[in-house]
């Protein structure tokens, strides 16, 4: 089982906090209205399924999730958003993706290159560092330790990995099977708290700049249109 996440400590802690403003509820709408594009009933579509159950772990008003399910599937008539991916390169080299959801292609990007320069970064082009990563599943249990019971059932599901980062248990799979374990591990008995795609870096590095690495990831995380951040570096 992997171990902790000085990155994931900060984000946890800033979500617990952001939960209490605006912030983190614009971001999870933006996640909404992209994956209602693909169909506004959350039972024919699993990646609406999946926003809608990460708003609700986050105590999202009904209200917001239905008004951002009628904005991406074009009832309300609002600007659509779009997902872009970006990369780039931080303080000592490593590498970055963003996963960012906007409404303004121009503006994020602008936002998004003055952040990697202010904290000495730097924007790379597509496909530049997107090699050194590979797409994954992770649900997310809810709760904080497992047994070796639940570690055998959670292998025998079909997981990859299992990490633990935090109190949080996350389990690793297959892309393609990710609908299928979930809804295995759902049948032997565990609570699933959210499922979503990931990137997962296919080596670790150490940065030789850590705290100037935190404090970039930090300013991307805190501007509204960057919905997800992945790096190979072992933080």
């Amino acid at each position: 089982m992997s171990g902790h996440s000085k990155w994931a400590t900060t984000k946890r802690a800033k979500e617990g906090k952001d939960a209490k403003r605006s912030s983190l509820f614009t971001k999870i709408s933006k996640i909404i209205s992209v994956a209602a594009r693909d169909g506004a009933d959350p039972e024919m579509n699993f990646k609406l399924r999946m926003a809608i159950d990460k708003a609700k772990t986050f105590s999202m008003p009904k209200e917001n999730i239905d008004r951002a399910v009628k904005k991406g599937s074009g009832d309300s008539g609002e600007t659509r958003i779009e997902n872009y991916i970006y990369e780039g390169y931080g303080p000592g080299g490593v590498a970055l993706i963003l996963e960012v959801l906007t409404d303004n292609k121009n503006r994020s990007a602008s936002n998004i290159k003055h952040i990697f320069s202010k904290f000495g970064g730097n924007m790379g082009a597509e496909g530049s560092v997107r090699w050194m990563f590979e797409t994954k599943g992770q649900i997310t249990l809810k709760q904080s330790q497992l047994t070796e019971e639940d570690e055998l059932k959670i292998i025998e599901a079909g997981a990859e990995d299992i990490e633990n980062e935090d109190d949080k248990i996350k389990v690793i799979v297959v892309l393609e099977e990710l609908e299928k374990i979930k809804n295995k591990l759902q049948t032997v008995g565990f609570a699933v708290e959210s499922s979503e795609m990931v990137y997962r870096a296919k080596d670790k590095v150490v940065s030789a700049k850590e705290e100037q690495l935190l404090k970039l990831m930090d300013a991307l995380d805190d501007d509204d249109d960057v919905n997800n951040i992945y790096t190979n570096a072992d933080i």
